[in-house]
């Protein structure tokens, strides 16, 4: 029997990178997930790749209208929602005095606003439903700790640490249990729009951004996406009924707490 046998999950931003890791690692246990996403050709397409066992669906979840959709297009294709995992994130680089409002906006409404109003909607089903559920915020070493010219990213990251403990607290009395997962530096797409950041604001070389960090890493390198799903997988299950409201740093060795 594997881990995740009968279990469904939607996982936003799910397309790429991370989600698509997850979404992948979630099928190999057993479970069908949806993919959601705001590129809806991509989701097709990884959707697609991985079988049978996933569905495409399509979310913004910038836009109310456009969660609830998506969460009824889950429910319709999987029949139920037993994990939600809140991935869909964006990131932004500026120093203090060229912060534009429309960036605080948008990885505000993204970062944050995505989590509390899919997790809200993806609730209300649970509920409804009656036999709890998993939540899985995607949190991140930018959450532990302030950086120089990542004011708004890393607030938004230790606002899902919060988040997630408010949320815990309050939902394993219905026997929802959320969690996060905070990784460190992962490579892949996202990080190479990071180090081309770096590389505008501190005059670096493409990559150089990016073998720095690796190299800071006591494991030795950076995390990829393959290195996040035993803890997505462990948090999904039976095993971690117990665990509520906490935050998982999977980063290599990078942050201690």
């Amino acid at each position: 029997m594997k881990r995740l046998d009968g279990k469904t999950a939607l996982i936003t931003g799910a397309a790429r990178g991370i989600g698509r890791a997850f979404a992948e690692a979630y099928v190999r246990e057993g479970a069908r997930v949806a993919i959601a996403d705001i590129n809806m050709a991509r989701a097709r397409e990884t959707a697609a790749e991985i079988g049978d066992a996933a569905v495409a669906v399509e979310m913004d979840v910038t836009d109310q209208a456009s969660i609830d959709a998506g969460v009824a297009a889950t429910v319709d294709a999987l029949g139920h929602i037993d994990i939600l995992i809140n991935n869909a994130a964006l990131f932004s680089l500026a120093p203090l005095v060229d912060i534009k409002r429309e960036d605080y906006r948008l990885l505000y409404d993204i970062n944050v606003g995505g989590v509390i109003f899919t997790s809200q909607a993806v609730v209300r089903h649970m509920l409804e439903r009656g036999k709890g559920g998993k939540i899985i915020n995607m949190a991140s070493q930018a959450g532990r700790r302030g950086e120089p010219a990542v004011t708004i990213y890393c607030s938004t990251k230790a606002a899902i640490i919060s988040i997630t403990q408010s949320m815990g607290q309050e939902l394993i009395k219905q026997s929802i249990n959320v969690n996060a997962i905070s990784p460190g530096v992962v490579d892949g797409e996202h990080w190479d729009g990071v180090d081309a950041f770096f590389a505008e604001y501190e005059g670096k070389a493409p990559g150089q951004k990016k073998k720095e960090v690796g190299e800071s890493v006591p494991f030795g390198r950076m995390g990829v996406a393959e290195d996040l799903t035993g803890m997505a997988i462990f948090l999904a299950t039976d095993e971690a009924k117990y665990i509520v409201a906490q935050t998982y740093n999977v980063d290599g060795g990078q942050w201690m707490s």
